[in-house]
């Protein structure tokens, strides 16, 4: 093989394997916390807590249905406060690669 043809193989797979490992796991950047909705997380995950540990032996299928609707709305209103930004690794592959092109 040419040497002009190794060089540039060689550079893009080093390149490839330093960039790969760094972007292994998501990132995530904590925002600043509130102490109030910190408060109603709380309050939110004591009542998911106290559904779990229920007796749903006794309830009627209508009471079970509206139990079931609580538990999404909550778990709904928890993802919705959690802090952060989340960056995923196909992400992160996408803008080292647009920026690797721009410059």
């Amino acid at each position: 093989m040419n040497l002009k043809k190794i060089i540039p193989a060689f550079l893009l797979a080093s390149c490839i394997s330093l960039s790969v490992p760094v972007f292994a796991t998501n990132v995530v950047v904590p925002a600043i916390e509130n102490p109030s909705t910190d408060a109603h997380v709380q309050q939110l995950m004591t009542r998911l807590a106290e559904i779990r540990n229920m007796d749903k032996s006794s309830l009627s299928s209508t009471e079970r249905k509206d139990l079931r609707k609580e538990v999404k709305a909550m778990k709904a209103e928890v993802r919705a406060n959690r802090k952060g930004v989340y960056l995923s690794i196909g992400a992160a592959i996408i803008i080292v690669l647009l920026l690797i092109i721009l410059l």
